[in-house]
């Protein structure tokens, strides 16, 4: 069996995805989610003009030895573009385990050894301008099923905030397409008093038993991050996210010796080396690195192996701009490994899940990859091509002063 064909095909069925098609000679295929929010563009030439040029011809069962091909043999390596595009630094990688799973006539966990659970267990998002209204949508999850929480507000005096959407008339997230990138503005102050405030609301109204997180979005310095953590505790949250920013992965030891609050982080990273420290010095409780961002099943099994001598659990990134073929095989692979923790599921519209119609299924609150081979995802290209690529960026955020902060 050889790679015959590769094709790069770019949707936006309410927001942009990439996707990477493979097609062995033998008429078999395999998908692989290349999106990067805000940046698609440059993935897909990447992919386009660099990588797909060395797909065909290769044998599609030798997996490890294409993400080394791919990756070693690119002397400018690592960064999100290269990682989102480089299969088996993801696309390709996840393309080619959804091939190798669909000649086997299995789905993807059986060849990651097999299930560890039943199920999976998610975390939803609730946020609301206000306290009261984000209490009425930590109602509307729980209602949903899910056994986790992540709770974001609106803070006093700011106008628009990471995390509190705009949303429809049926409640469903409203997302704005930007030809230039939305402006938010921030208050580290008025966030470190609002937020302690918003966890005893919480816990007031919903008791001790939900667990409950939080996505500080890399917008604290160290110290305010340990401040945070502390004045957390009583709460007793099941993580902190990304309290810091952390390409100084230093950083995580002040916070590590001033609040026992579980840290998570990693949505950003794109290697193991952006974890050595964060790992073997056990700065952190969950590792958050999404398959599509992380260079595919193949490296970020590796990754959670690393982590799970350090009893560091898992928990893939999960948000709408990974597609359900990204999220597909994040659950197999959560379904499959040893030390999963919990798994972020924001869902899809439902657009985009007649786009890429799914065998993995989501009931009370869990997820289950389902029993089709590969990683059960199929595109409809004749529907994704009738909705075709929008500009838009990611919000950029600065102070109340004018000056850009950490978004």
């Amino acid at each position: 069996m050889r790679i015959a064909d590769a094709q790069v095909v770019v949707t936006s069925p309410g927001r942009n995805f990439v996707t990477l098609k493979l097609t062995t000679d033998e008429g078999v295929t395999g998908l692989g989610d290349a999106t990067l929010n805000g940046r698609e563009l440059a993935v897909v030439s990447y992919l386009t003009d660099h990588v797909v040029p060395l797909l065909t011809g290769l044998d599609p069962h030798r997996i490890e030895d294409t993400w080394q091909y791919l990756y070693r043999g690119a002397y400018w390596r690592r960064g999100p573009v290269t990682m989102a595009a480089i299969a088996a630094i993801a696309a390709v990688d996840v393309a080619l385990w959804d091939i190798k799973a669909k000649a086997a006539g299995l789905p993807l966990y059986q060849l990651l050894g097999g299930a560890s659970r039943d199920r999976l267990a998610t975390y939803g998002h609730a946020n609301g301008r206000d306290i009261p209204e984000l209490l009425d949508s930590v109602r509307q999850r729980l209602d949903e099923g899910y056994p986790a929480v992540r709770v974001q507000t609106g803070i006093p005096g700011l106008k628009a905030v990471y995390g509190v959407h705009t949303t429809g008339a049926q409640g469903e997230r409203v997302l704005h397409q930007q030809t230039r990138p939305l402006v938010e503005d921030w208050d580290t102050d008025a966030y470190l008093r609002h937020t302690p405030a918003v966890f005893e609301a919480v816990r007031a109204e919903f008791g001790a038993g939900i667990p409950l997180l939080h996505d500080a979005h890399h917008r604290l310095t160290p110290i305010q991050a340990a401040r945070l953590g502390k004045d957390l505790e009583p709460y007793r949250p099941f993580w902190l996210e990304d309290c810091t920013p952390t390409e100084n992965q230093e950083a995580l030891r002040l916070v590590r010796r001033h609040t026992t609050t579980p840290l998570a982080t990693g949505e950003v990273f794109n290697t193991v080396y952006d974890y050595q420290t964060l790992i073997t010095e056990q700065l952190i409780d969950y590792v958050r690195s999404a398959v599509t961002h992380f260079g595919g099943v193949t490296p970020l099994r590796k990754l959670f192996d690393f982590a799970a001598q350090y009893q560091i659990k898992s928990a893939i990134h999960g948000p709408e701009d990974i597609s359900p073929v990204g999220m597909a095989a994040a659950v197999h692979l959560g379904f499959a490994v040893h030390n999963f923790g919990i798994q972020e599921y924001s869902g899809h519209n439902a657009l985009t899940e007649e786009v890429f119609r799914h065998a993995y299924a989501f009931t009370d609150g869990h997820l289950h990859p389902g029993e089709a081979p590969g990683i059960g995802v199929e595109l409809d290209e004749k529907l994704a091509a009738a909705h075709p690529y929008e500009q838009t960026y990611l919000p950029v955020n600065r102070l109340l002063d004018g000056t850009v902060h950490d978004w």
